[in-house]
């Protein structure tokens, strides 16, 4: 059923009788819905708060029937939802863009995907394997995760046509800001959509969304994007222990955009090659899609909170781009566009907690590597480097890195 386009069916749902209601979707669709061997997809839910509302009725007297319900901005909706929620009866899935395994599974087939996700630290990759897995993912980065973009890129339709569809996303889900709030307040969502796609991994200043408007008002179109799934916010965490969000700061916080590939549309490099996106940029490119693979590889029915760190001083600013926990550690993860690059962030942040693992995203080989701190400290700690294409397995490695033995 889609509640949008067939408003016809909305009286369905007047009263709570999920059978009659069944019963008279089988005349309507001119097919027998037989519960257990049916799915019922409730499409555009949030057009029909009253199906919202049914869903309880269908858990307690059709409780054999599957029933799958979703919604374009649906936290929209659900602010001003007059209806008692269903609690305890329904459950949430969270669905992410194609993650870059899923990608790779599409467009190159099950043998390259199944590496990713059976690597394990110690295995090696040959160069002609690492070489085409880059190539992929400049490809991803340029293409992104929404369905029907990735779906253009693998029938090999022209560029030209994932750069429409691309385009087609970010216009109709600007589009849809009109059905929410006053013109004002759509203005300021237009804005705050569009500031962080071109300011992905930088810290918020409301100033920075809309000089013209109130801080509350910029916040309140930030959260409403955040609600709504079409933006991310990683929030600063003291990172002292577990917990992460235990120590999150609400008020220093990055933004992440919904897909990597929508990053490039809106900033307007979808028509430069694929080897040129992460020269131009590589560093906001690495940062989204690594944000984006740690997110798509949480549990589906969490919705899966990042934090990052940093320490502002007059001669010691310093930031760590995410931090993550595994088997009761606290884990620093740097990302970086290119080959090398300094730790100087990393390092604070294993010296003040006191920590001695962290993880290192970057073009370069996987392994563990042992290295001595700078400064006074001097102690070993350990890094363990990764190659970008296998951000989506961090989590799972940092648990086989954090369960062995330390090396030093």
């Amino acid at each position: 059923m889609d509640l949008e386009r067939e408003h016809h069916l909305h009286s369905l749902f007047d009263e709570p009788d999920p059978v009659k209601l069944l019963q008279e979707l089988s005349l309507l669709k001119r097919e027998r819905l037989v519960p257990g061997s049916h799915l019922l997809f409730l499409d555009e839910i949030q057009a029909c708060p009253r199906a919202l509302a049914a869903l309880r009725y269908f858990a307690e007297l059709l409780p054999d029937l599957h029933v799958v319900a979703a919604g374009s901005l649906l936290d929209f909706a659900l602010r001003d939802f007059a209806h008692s929620m269903p609690v305890g009866r329904i459950e949430y899935g969270f669905l992410y863009p194609l993650s870059f395994e899923e990608f790779v599974r599409a467009s190159e087939g099950d043998a390259l995907a199944d590496l990713l996700c059976t690597f394990h630290l110690g295995d090696t990759i040959a160069e002609a394997v690492d070489r085409r897995l880059g190539e992929t993912l400049r490809q991803y980065l340029l293409v992104g995760g929404m369905p029907a973009a990735v779906d253009a890129y693998v029938e090999r339709a022209p560029l030209v046509d994932v750069q429409r569809v691309q385009y087609s996303v970010v216009a109709t889900m600007q589009d849809d800001f009109s059905k929410y709030g006053t013109r004002g307040q759509q203005d300021v969502l237009r804005r705050a959509y569009r500031y962080v796609a071109q300011n992905v991994g930088r810290k918020v200043k409301y100033v920075g969304v809309y000089p013209d408007r109130r801080a509350v008002e910029v916040r309140a179109a930030l959260d409403l994007l955040a609600r709504s799934r079409t933006v991310h916010l990683v929030h600063h965490s003291s990172s002292n222990g577990i917990p992460l969000g235990a120590e999150a700061n609400d008020k220093h916080f990055k933004a992440l955009f919904m897909d990597v590939g929508l990053v490039n549309q809106v900033c307007g490099l979808g028509l430069i090659p694929a080897i040129d996106v992460m020269t131009v940029h590589e560093g906001a490119l690495a940062e989204q899609f690594v944000g984006q693979e740690l997110m798509a590889s949480g549990p589906p029915f969490q919705d899966v909170p990042l934090f990052y760190w940093h320490r502002e001083a007059r001669s010691t600013n310093a930031e760590v781009d995410y931090v993550v926990s595994e088997g009761g550690e606290v884990l620093p993860v740097e990302v970086k566009a290119t080959h090398g690059g300094a730790l100087r962030s990393v390092f604070q942040f294993l010296d003040e907690k006191k920590r001695a693992r962290a993880i290192r995203l970057y073009q370069g080989k996987p392994g563990v590597e042992v290295l001595r701190m700078p400064g006074r400290s001097s102690r070993s700690v350990e890094v363990l480097s990764l190659p970008l294409y296998l951000a989506g397995q961090v989590r799972r490695l940092a648990a086989e890195f954090c369960a062995r033995p330390l090396l030093q």
